[in-house]
């Protein structure tokens, strides 16, 4: 969990891009999908069809809007120096120590199957690439955008505590809320998004820089979708 404040939380949107971030959240997460599938019929596209369009319209749309502010995290990541490298790795590190933990408590549970998990290793099936660049580069720049950007950001100029609970709560449900509701029991796998939400916002936090966020979400993404790969081909 996060500690005592360690200093000055200095990145900031402006009211407008505030209101784009966190009010894009419910047009990413219900609204897009909703039309996008909606504008097919059942066959014409497939699961991962739709999740290109909808991130890169997310992407799009997320870069215009918050341009500038894009551009200033770029020169705070800067200003910061390579010390923000080490903050990635150190949270990266911390990172998969967590996961290790909860993913014995679930295997020991018998709950070892993350939906949205297996959801990806099928979308990889069927396009490795796509699903790469969804979920390497489209998926961090747009999560981070809403969620810590947007949501964290936000509260964190007001509540520390508060900002951290609720864009963690916020991101652990976006990735399970769909499977869960078909099967209530999948709330349980809110846990294994936990250590990543608080992380995530620590590295932002951090550094002064949403890019931190970014470069660790991007890093996790890419060795999950590399050890699919390997699993695949040893399989």
């Amino acid at each position: 969990m996060p500690t005592k404040d360690q200093g000055a939380f200095t990145s900031r949107m402006s009211r407008w891009e505030y209101a784009a971030a966190i009010g894009y959240i419910p047009v990413h997460v219900y609204l897009l999908p909703r039309l996008i599938f909606g504008l097919f019929e059942e066959g014409q596209i497939s699961a991962l069809g739709g999740n290109v369009v909808c991130y890169t319209i997310a992407a799009v749309l997320l870069f215009f809007f918050l341009r500038r502010f894009f551009f200033r995290e770029f020169n705070a990541l800067c200003d910061y120096g390579p010390a923000a490298l080490l903050e990635i790795v150190k949270a990266y590190g911390v990172l998969l120590l967590c996961n290790m933990a909860i993913n014995l408590a679930l295997l020991l549970l018998g709950r070892a199957e993350n939906p949205n998990n297996e959801a990806v290793f099928s979308l990889a099936g069927e396009d490795l690439g796509m699903t790469t660049a969804v979920a390497v580069f489209l998926a961090p720049i747009v999560e981070e955008a809403m969620f810590r950007g947007g949501v964290f950001g936000l509260l964190r100029r007001r509540n520390r505590l508060a900002a951290y609970a609720v864009s963690v709560a916020l991101f652990a449900v976006y990735h399970i809320w769909g499977f869960a509701a078909d099967d209530p029991a999948v709330w349980i796998y809110l846990l294994q998004y936990l250590p990543a939400g608080v992380l995530l916002a620590r590295v932002y936090e951090k550094t002064n820089s949403l890019w931190s966020a970014i470069f660790l979400h991007m890093t996790v993404n890419g060795v999950s979708i590399l050890a699919l790969s390997m699993l695949g081909k040893l399989i």
